[in-house]
């Protein structure tokens, strides 16, 4: 890797780990106080909604803001173009929302939620502003000025949805707190950015932009549909508070591998696409992150899975207990998903949307087919089918990188193994480990202490590459 690609690569990882963890940590603090005071069932009634929000916001996105990053020559024109498209798909899909609240509320027979649909779509439009602002500084690999925007939004929000969750308002917590969020986000994106659109909607701009765009819009719908099908047969056959447990399993066990998934994806994808054209050096700066990734992912998601019941049980009492087994088992699932994105982002760099729509569709056929054969045998075997499709994704979705640039599965699950051996020995002692310990706090620091120490000895004595190559990043 070249000394100025490595630059970029440190400093675009550092501020968006400053980003991402500082966010993280905020909102993960407000979330644990607000499960505290609400219920099981509020959250549940979020979850109902988020397959509604997340769909909205695929569309409204429509795989511009990769066509954006992913172009050489773009244009003020092409931002322009991008940013009209997505106020005015977001004001269409708000006044449908608003029309089929009752209809969302008749589904889930939850009365409650015709109001409840109408207030939080709001967040739909509010997020369109802030779309192409944050394009643009993902661009320049700006994410200081991101981490600010991010920070300052999420403890103001998260103060004012404390507040309201201790006054005993409910749902409505939660509801405000998205809807403000959302809104300090596009403020402060507006305020530091130096960016204002033109009065401009370029037919020729969206065309080419679209037609990269377009197959990434379907292949990400289709992604976005299927993990929100869950939550959709989880509302529509269990109860509300049910639906709530497999949430906060869910936002647990992304918490780890989506974050740090996100810090690398997201500074390598505008790296990696400027030197897309050399498939060798491609290949190698591929294989250095995904080393890298899966050193600190692993430990981590299997971690936590060893400490998840008295976690649980510390941090949001022992009402969400029921959220324990679902969690260790979505610990393994998210464990695999980075090895998956980061070998779709490939397709994306090389310009092969079309190919990441195709084998989306192929993989969502037999997802489907799995989530089907599990429901009738509940909500654990449900989230083992997850376990299953990870599995079986990570190997479909290496086929094209093989085909682009060289690099097997078989290379990567080599480049990967001494992380998932060191992290599996060590979630087997922290597992036996915190027994010895009398309470959950206790067990907790106990396990982390014993986690880290195991962990980092082993990799020194081991001499795992990726853990030197961290050190250098943090030093730096």
């Amino acid at each position: 890797m070249s000394e100025s690609l490595k630059s970029k690569t440190v400093s675009g990882v550092l501020w968006s780990a400053i980003e991402r963890f500082s966010l993280q940590g905020v909102q993960f603090i407000i979330n644990i106080l607000m499960a505290r005071l609400l219920l099981p069932s509020d959250y549940g009634m979020i979850g109902m909604l988020a397959v509604f929000l997340q769909i909205s916001q695929t569309f409204i996105d429509s795989g511009f803001s990769d066509a954006l990053v992913q172009k050489k020559d773009r244009t003020e024109t092409d931002l322009s173009t991008v940013f009209y498209f997505n106020i005015i798909i977001s004001v269409l899909l708000y006044i449908l929302l608003f029309i089929g609240a009752p209809y969302i509320a008749q589904f889930y027979r939850m009365p409650e939620l015709t109001l409840v649909t109408r207030i939080i779509m709001l967040n739909l439009i509010f997020s369109s502003f802030a779309a192409v602002p944050k394009t643009i500084l993902t661009i320049r690999i700006d994410f200081k000025t991101q981490s600010k925007i991010s920070l300052i939004s999420a403890i103001i929000s998260g103060t004012v949805g404390i507040t309201m969750a201790y006054k005993g308002v409910g749902v409505w917590a939660l509801v405000v707190q998205t809807l403000l969020n959302a809104l300090l986000v596009t403020c402060l994106f507006f305020y530091y950015i130096n960016w204002r659109p033109l009065k401009v909607f370029s037919k020729k701009s969206f065309q080419g932009l679209f037609s990269f765009g377009s197959k990434l819009l379907f292949s990400r719908l289709i992604h976005t549909l299927y993990y929100n099908l869950y939550a959709i047969v989880i509302g529509r056959r269990y109860s509300s508070a049910e639906l709530g447990y497999y949430t906060r399993a869910e936002q647990l066990a992304i918490f780890p591998s989506s974050n740090i998934n996100a810090i690398i994806s997201r500074v390598t994808f505008p790296i990696l696409s400027s030197i897309q054209d050399d498939d060798k050096r491609l290949a190698l700066v591929y294989r250095k992150y995904i080393r890298l990734a899966s050193f600190l992912i692993f430990p981590l998601m299997i971690g936590l899975a060893a400490v998840a019941e008295p976690l649980v049980s510390f941090l949001l009492t022992d009402k969400w207990l029921g959220t324990v087994l679902l969690l260790q088992i979505l610990c393994l699932d998210w464990m695999l998903d980075h090895l998956s994105q980061i070998n779709l982002n490939l397709l994306l760099i090389k310009g092969r949307s079309d190919l990441s729509l195709r084998l989306e569709i192929v993989k969502k056929i037999i997802a489907t087919l799995i989530l089907i054969i599990s429901i009738p045998y509940g909500i654990e075997i449900m989230c083992w089918g997850r376990v299953l499709y990870s599995v079986l994704a990570t190997y479909m979705n290496s086929y094209y990188t093989n085909r682009l640039i060289g690099l097997s599965l078989k290379t990567q699950l080599r480049d990967i193994f001494p992380s998932l051996l060191l992290a599996a020995g060590m979630g087997i002692i922290v597992y036996y480990s915190i027994s010895l310990f009398s309470s959950d706090l206790l067990k907790i620091i106990g396990g982390v202490v014993i986690g880290v120490v195991f962990y980092v000895m082993a990799s020194v004595i081991l001499r795992i590459g990726e853990f030197k190559e961290l050190s250098l990043i943090i030093k730096k």
